[in-house]
């Protein structure tokens, strides 16, 4: 799959071919990254305008892009394990989209419970959380972020949540759900997915010019259907750091270091409790919504000033979004808080994940193993069969 989006950003996922083991391209460092952006699988033949085609209806034998979606129905299971969902409307969207695409949807009893700015109490929240986990659906999805899951964290029933994982449910979602997963990871090593989220991801109305995003589907679809191997994206063009030297070389962290991270945020609050994962060679993405760049910065100076970021074999910057910079700024940005980081730290610095609060996004294996490539612009995380 390839999709080029207005501002040049090329992305792809990898999915592995029926039936036919391949040996994994990064683990062979051959720093391939997809030939011309497209699918590493043999015998792909993916559609180069895919996500240029709007409108798309993806169809189960996969004549609509080449895929094929006809992994058959699977079990999803919608829950609200954080804010309380206020457009009703999109969650019926959401709901309904998903079963237009064949696949058999569960709803929480409290999904659409509210509490001041909860789904329900403290209480509520976490039994829905356990329903999930025993509900033996393909995928547990949450329904929005918002907040709430951090002050729970500790009635949480981490065994029950990852022995579901390990019988097949796959966790997914994103923004305070990082919590969720970083907590899942520090506590029983689990394996969590960051990716879409009902109402924001499925629930967009299509009379307000809205659909849903062609990447984030393929990549729930590979997910479902066991298919998804890696992502790659094409990082913005960069030139030299203000000490003179290049932002970032060619480089290649071989298989077996922890994808973790998510919402920069969330996990920022999590530092120096029970429930921040402590990784040593790790790849730490992020992400954020409504924060001022001067904000970021203060927040990756505690991850910095704490150590996290010394540990880590990469950082990979996802989306930012939604913050106005003001007349005070006087030329400070986003691209000023990813420089001086650059500065700051050995590891590598990258740009352009296409991951956060932006209807394009992949779905990444939290906890996982991956390798992460880079050559040029071109940026492949592979995490391969097994998850």
């Amino acid at each position: 799959m390839r999709a080029i989006r207005p501002h040049g950003q090329v992305l792809a996922t990898t999915r592995k071919s029926a039936g036919k083991k391949q040996a994994p391209a990064a683990a062979q460092h051959d720093h391939q990254h997809f030939a011309a952006h497209g699918c590493a699988t043999q015998g792909c033949t993916h559609d180069d305008g895919h996500a240029e085609a709007r409108g798309h209806v993806h169809a189960a034998d996969g004549s609509c892009c080449g895929h094929d979606h006809s992994h058959g129905p699977k079990h999803i299971y919608i829950y609200s394990p954080s804010g309380a969902v206020r457009d009703k409307a999109a969650f019926r969207r959401g709901v309904q989209r998903l079963q237009a695409l064949g696949h058999d949807v569960e709803v929480d009893p409290d999904a659409l419970s509210s509490q001041q700015r909860f789904a329900g109490d403290d209480a509520t929240r976490l039994a829905a959380i356990h329903r999930a986990a025993a509900s033996g659906a393909d995928v547990a999805l949450i329904s929005r972020g918002g907040y709430g899951l951090t002050r729970i964290l500790p009635g949480i029933k981490y065994k029950a949540v990852a022995k579901a994982i390990a019988k097949g449910t796959q966790f997914v979602g994103l923004s305070d759900f990082t919590a969720f997963q970083l907590a899942m990871l520090a506590q029983t090593g689990a394996t969590t997915w960051a990716g879409p989220a009902l109402n924001a991801d499925f629930g967009v109305d299509a009379k307000d010019g809205g659909e849903v995003d062609d990447i984030m589907l393929d990549c729930f679809e590979d997910l479902l259907s066991g298919q998804g191997e890696g992502a790659g994206w094409q990082m913005p063009r960069i030139g030299e750091l203000p000490n003179g030297k290049p932002q970032l070389k060619d480089f290649y962290v071989p298989g077996g270091a922890t994808l973790w991270g998510g919402n920069l945020a969330v996990l920022v609050s999590l530092l120096g409790t029970p429930y921040f994962p402590q990784i040593e060679g790790g790849i730490l993405f992020l992400e954020d919504v409504g924060e001022h760049p001067y904000r970021i910065e203060r927040m990756l100076t505690q991850l910095l000033l704490s150590g996290v970021l010394a540990r880590q074999k990469a950082i990979v910057f996802g989306q930012f979004t939604e913050f106005k910079l003001g007349s005070h700024d006087k030329g400070f940005k986003l691209q000023t808080v990813i420089d001086w980081l650059r500065m700051q730290v050995r590891c590598p610095v990258l740009q352009g994940l296409p991951f956060g609060h932006v209807p394009t996004k992949v779905l990444l294996p939290v906890g996982a193993q991956v390798s992460l490539s880079v050559e040029g612009r071109d940026a492949l995380i592979y995490w391969g069969h097994g998850h």
